[in-house]
């Protein structure tokens, strides 16, 4: 199934402005993202803590709905589905 990815900032130099990944059905946030950093060593080391998991400052969100980067990695995604990786915010 295909997915978008769309990535903002410092995660747009790295990756792009948008990819598509052609995933397994089935396939979860965390899934994506953990085959995002595999290929690409420095989102892995922007992304991801020590422990592996994605830091949990990250912003993500699926189809423009924000989803808690420690609780919703679980979720399944779906054809045509559109990931959004944002660092975190910050004003002055």
């Amino acid at each position: 199934m295909l997915v978008k990815v769309r990535a903002f900032a410092q995660f747009r130099e790295i990756l792009g402005k948008e990819m598509d990944m052609n995933i397994p059905e089935g396939s979860t946030v965390l899934s994506l993202l953990r085959s995002i950093g595999a290929s690409s060593p420095a989102f892995r080391e922007q992304a991801f803590s020590g422990s592996g998991g994605p830091n949990d400052y990250i912003l993500l969100m699926i189809n423009r709905k924000r989803i808690d980067p420690l609780n919703d990695l679980s979720i399944p995604l779906n054809d045509g589905d559109e990931l959004a990786i944002l660092p975190p915010v910050a004003g002055g």
